[in-house]
């Protein structure tokens, strides 16, 4: 590997160097590999698409663990076996391709399939949960390399108890799709169902408006896709802040219990934070097509992507009394 560094390792492009760097080629070599970093007490970052990090500059007292076992199977007409290295988006392409649906609504996601289930990724209206059955992983409190039931994995709004705990690795997951010419209803177009192949390239046409395909040639894409978590607040606090802003349509969502969710980009713009922010200078602002994402504009470092961050953060609570949450992980910050 000719750059090891997490600046070549992360859609954000920011990052140091970490002490040691592990390709992993198959399932069984990356529970091999993180078996033995973890035996010899080796600090390690598991790292797969690199959509979802945010790690420190400098060099880095941990070994990286590169996912990068890939393949694309069916167990039978409906069931998809994936590697967990595997691109993501090269998912949902095979399965559209064969008139498989379920997934087409998040297309263009970046990362790697692997990653999908320990946040329960999800876009327009559809989540991982909606199709995961189980997860091959390499547990690393037992040392077992089992399938668990998707739903022992507690999935919940961009959340399993996979995340943040390293307890386990995923090496392959397994996803029950639907023989279908039809899309499942799509949210951006009001609820409507359409054939898979237009439904696909729809969602990749909005989120390409917004930003959040990858181009390397275009710094408004250099981010970490949805950098905050939508958030949910009791009702109350929803309808206070309705009438704060005194705007009709202000985007809310039942979540159950009194609660409702919010969205997080209404809010950051609302909170005097618009698209560009903070301005042409810094070397990271808010994306100039969608305020969710905050991009590297070629030279930044990741303790400016960490200082935007948290001016938003202050600003959205100031304005509003609402925490936002990162979506990424952040290493080292």
């Amino acid at each position: 590997m000719t750059d090891p560094s997490f600046a070549s390792l992360t859609t954000l492009r920011v990052g140091g160097t970490p002490a040691a760097a592990y390709e992993c080629l198959s399932a069984e070599q990356l529970a091999e590999t993180v078996a033995k970093l973890d035996r010899d007490r080796d600090p390690l970052l598991i790292v797969g698409g690199g959509s979802n990090l945010l790690v420190a500059d400098g060099d880095l007292a941990l070994s990286a663990v590169l996912v990068r076992n890939e393949g694309i199977s069916l167990v039978d007409d409906l069931r998809l076996r994936v590697q967990a290295g595997t691109e993501w988006d090269q998912v949902v392409a095979s399965a559209v391709e064969h008139g498989l649906g379920g997934i087409e609504a998040l297309s263009g996601i970046p990362g790697s399939a692997g990653a999908t289930p320990v946040q329960n990724v999800g876009a327009y209206g559809s989540e991982i949960s909606d199709v995961l059955t189980r997860v091959r992983l390499y547990n690393r409190e037992t040392g077992a390399d089992e399938w668990v039931s998707a739903e022992s994995l507690d999935l919940a709004y961009r959340y399993s108890n996979l995340k943040f705990t390293s307890r386990a690795v995923v090496l392959e997951i397994e996803l029950q799709l639907e023989a279908t010419d039809l899309s499942i209803p799509l949210r951006h177009l009001g609820g409507e169902r359409v054939p898979l192949a237009q439904a696909r390239e729809s969602v990749l046409g909005t989120r390409r408006a917004k930003g959040m395909v990858l181009d390397v040639a275009d710094h408004d894409t250099w981010s970490a896709g949805s950098f905050f978590t939508n958030p949910v607040v009791p009702t109350a606090v929803a309808d206070e802040i309705e009438a704060k802003v005194g705007e009709d349509r202000m985007p809310r969502f039942a979540a159950g219990d009194g609660q409702e969710k919010l969205s997080a980009a209404w809010l950051i713009e609302r909170a005097g934070c618009p698209r560009g922010f903070p301005g042409e200078d810094a070397p990271a602002r808010l994306s100039t097509k969608h305020t969710l994402a905050l991009t590297n504009r070629g030279k930044a470092r990741a303790a400016d992507i960490a200082d935007l961050a948290r001016r938003v953060q202050d600003q959205v609570r100031e304005a509003f009394g609402v925490e936002l949450h990162p979506e990424p992980v952040w290493v080292g910050l």
